[in-house]
């Protein structure tokens, strides 16, 4: 059995309306299993944020299939690591390639699209272009549904944490990293 994995392409400002929607459905679809229903609701107002600083960066990716944005996602070699605790004063400063992570960004797949290999596509994206300006490792930081995905292309758990939203909502999640060089395998 032959899977269709739809285009990737590096996603432009037009695209930010569809992608702040799918952002908003992938969490209000997958965070129920893991998320009660306050957490879950501050996510998709908070953690589902666009940053259009990744797109002006060029450095977001979607997969687009019968014209609809389904996946999506991204680096920065920016400070910011995420959205959802709201801004900090050194969130635009450019990171130093020798000596700090490249960040992955707002990954989010429709819910009918999960387990296609599309993460993993917008992941290995994210690794060659980082690799590409001289970064030698990357982190994230992960929402619980997405701990899997980042798992299986080799990212290691660094730390728990709790992501506080401006509404006053914690929301578990995981730093993550792995070495850019590091081969990318099939882990649990």
């Amino acid at each position: 059995m032959t899977t269709y994995t739809p285009p990737q392409r590096t996603a432009t400002l037009a695209d930010a309306p569809a992608i702040a929607a799918l952002m908003r459905a992938s969490v209000l679809e997958l965070f129920p299993r893991f998320y009660d229903e306050r957490q879950t609701a501050s996510a998709a107002d908070h953690i589902a944020r666009l940053d259009l600083r990744l797109i002006e960066d060029g450095t977001y990716f979607v997969h687009e299939a019968d014209g609809e944005i389904v996946a999506c996602g991204g680096w920065s070699r920016r400070n910011k690591t995420h959205a959802g605790a709201g801004d900090a004063s050194d969130d635009d400063r450019p990171l130093d390639p020798a000596t700090e992570p490249a960040r992955v960004r707002a990954m989010f797949v429709r819910g009918d699209w999960t387990r296609r290999g599309l993460g993993r596509a917008i992941l290995e994206s994210c690794r060659l272009a980082a690799k590409a300006e001289g970064f030698t490792s990357l982190t994230l930081t992960a929402t619980l549904p997405g701990v899997p995905l980042y798992r299986s292309f080799g990212f290691t758990e660094v730390e728990r944490v709790t992501v506080t939203t401006p509404d006053g909502v914690d929301v578990p999640g995981a730093v993550m990293a792995r070495d850019i060089d590091e081969p990318d395998s099939i882990r649990t």
